[in-house]
């Protein structure tokens, strides 16, 4: 695995415009720090600040009473997790997530993918982006790549989607689709403890293969197995305005695996 940390995560010596500097502390959307700020909220070293100003290091960047630092500079991971990776925080586990990546910053996962289940996993140093992408209530998307013991049939894609008993409740519809004999895609919008799995297993089917491809709008594309990227700055300005109205209230742990 590729370990390179980019520069732009350890040390920032060159200025940053004010609105890309707000978004990267996890403050907004690039486009509604350019509100803040034109509506006098924003200040930079005691003075209002103005829209499409530069900061230096050392500046002291003020939204309303609060200081945001450079410590405060949000980080988001989309991780290739290879099968037999635990996401778990805890350092004692020898094949932890965090442990893998040995990242150097703090950082968490956004959902967990169980041990056996691979593909993308977003990781952050953010509490509230995780809270409000997580939370069941706010639906949003997950997708996923599932390979089976038997044949797919058209029984089994319709009884898929319509939702299935598992946990004392009914799975939400969802959407469902043969991409192979034995192969399907399906996209949630909650995440039930080992949801797709039990899932297959309610309807006579066990799972042999579960790869995550994409969260909301981030997708794993060619991001290779065990290796990580930076979120875009487009996939990030994407990312905020599908989550500007969800609710930030603490998140379950699961993720639909």
């Amino acid at each position: 695995m590729s370990n390179r940390i980019s520069r732009d995560f350890l040390e920032k010596k060159e200025p940053v415009r004010l609105n890309k500097y707000l978004s990267e502390a996890g403050v907004c959307s690039r486009r509604e720090a350019d509100r803040l700020i034109e509506s006098g909220r924003v200040t930079v070293d005691g003075q209002r600040a103005q829209t499409g100003m530069r900061i230096c290091p050392g500046q002291v960047v003020r939204v309303g009473k609060r200081v945001v630092s450079r410590a405060d500079e949000m980080i988001v991971l989309a991780v290739n997790k290879p099968k037999g990776i635990v996401c778990t925080a805890q350092r004692r586990e020898r094949n932890s997530i965090v442990r893998f990546l040995n990242y150097p910053v703090r950082i968490t996962y956004i959902g967990r993918l169980d041990k056996d289940s691979r593909g993308l996993l977003l990781m952050t140093n953010n509490g509230d982006i995780v809270n409000k992408m997580m939370r069941a209530a706010n639906c949003h998307e997950k997708e996923y790549r599932v390979t089976v013991d038997r044949e797919i049939t058209a029984g089994f894609i319709r009884r898929m989607s319509a939702g299935v008993p598992i946990l004392d409740t009914v799975t939400r519809p969802c959407t469902v689709r043969k991409i192979g004999k034995y192969t399907f895609s399906v996209i949630l919008t909650q995440g039930l403890n080992r949801q797709i799995r039990r899932m297959c297993e309610a309807l006579g089917y066990k799972v042999q293969d579960l790869l995550r491809v994409r969260v909301m709008n981030i997708r794993l594309g060619n991001l290779k197995e065990g290796q990580y990227r930076k979120v875009t700055d487009e996939e990030l300005e994407e990312l905020y305005s599908l989550i500007q109205d969800s609710s930030g209230e603490p998140a379950g742990g699961y993720d639909g695996r």
